[in-house]
């Protein structure tokens, strides 16, 4: 997995890639992917709970036990309940969502899928979910592509779409601002 180190780096990237072998090797990619989002999600739901895996005031025996009640009722269990238990264990909590995104530029490489976020002002028809993913699948390359649709009125109209490290901003607000500045400078 030579070129998936390339990917990752630091404290997180090393547990990531230590779990995906594992996953991966046991074929329970998806099962992890889906637990370590859903972690992440109670992690950013609660802000509680992300002070509590934040802090470094309490102690591995403290996060544990907190650990394994939050783990049994989000239904996560098996490697991915024990990585997070080895984590807090570790005492490297606070990493734990850099871990999470580094599973995740794992799995997507190692599945040839790419992320994309995109903004729309109101939510999209199917059709027009299944041609943005058609051009963006063209434009990575025919790589599958995975959209997470936001939708923000404040947009006025067109698209934000965050596609890797680049950006393409397609909406209407961004372009009269353009606008507007273009003419404050020609008057």
């Amino acid at each position: 997995m030579a070129q998936d180190e390339s990917i990752v780096s630091g404290v997180g990237g090393r547990y990531a890639l230590a779990l995906y072998e594992l996953a991966k090797a046991q074929g329970l990619t998806d099962q992890v992917a889906r637990d370590l989002e859903n972690f992440a999600a109670l992690v950013a739901e609660s802000k509680d709970l992300k002070r509590f895996v934040t802090a470094p005031v309490y102690s591995a025996e403290e996060q544990l036990r907190v650990l394994n009640e939050v783990l049994a009722r989000a239904g996560i269990s098996g490697i991915s309940a024990n990585f997070v238990k080895l984590v807090a264990m570790k005492r490297r909590l606070m990493h734990i969502a850099d871990m999470i995104a580094d599973f995740h530029k794992l799995d997507d490489q190692d599945k040839g899928r790419v992320r994309a976020e995109v903004t729309a002002a109101e939510p999209l028809k199917d059709a027009h979910v299944a041609a943005l993913k058609s051009a963006l699948a063209e434009l990575t390359g025919g790589k599958s592509v995975e959209l997470a649709l936001k939708v923000d009125p404040g947009i006025i109209g067109g698209l934000i779409v965050k596609l890797g490290s680049r950006m393409i901003d397609g909406s209407l607000k961004t372009r009269l601002n353009s606008l507007r500045t273009r003419l404050k400078e020609v008057g």
